[in-house]
């Protein structure tokens, strides 16, 4: 675990997101949680990492979570430079994305229409 540790420090140096990066991937149980997610194996970290950083990038968020983290699988397409039938491609542990859910609308029901709702009503 050490040398995960390490690693994650390493790659948490090399994170272009606008929040503050320090412990965004060794605090609390994110290490244990990546190391979970992608077996230990590097390569499939760092894909999982990349697609975390692409989505926090476009909702605005510019920070790593497990919630935003589950939103991706990780296949063997992700890395098409692996021969999987010489062993090039390492087991990938098995995840099911959990989509991102839409934020719920506000509800208008309630809402003042203004005053000109106020002059046609006399």
């Amino acid at each position: 675990m050490a040398a995960w540790m390490v690693h994650l420090r390493g790659l948490e140096g090399h994170l272009r997101l606008r929040n503050d990066t320090d412990g965004m991937l060794t605090g609390g149980d994110m290490p244990e949680y990546l190391f979970n997610r992608t077996g230990g194996v590097v390569g499939v970290l760092e894909k999982l990492i990349q697609h975390g950083c692409r989505r926090a990038i476009e909702d605005g968020s510019e920070r790593l979570t497990k919630d935003l983290l589950n939103q991706f699988t990780v296949t063997p397409g992700d890395m098409p430079d692996l021969d999987a039938e010489s062993g090039e491609q390492p087991n990938i542990p098995p995840h099911k994305a959990t989509p991102k859910r839409k934020p719920r609308g506000r509800n208008t029901v309630f809402d003042d229409v203004g005053p000109a709702a106020a002059d046609q009503a006399g």
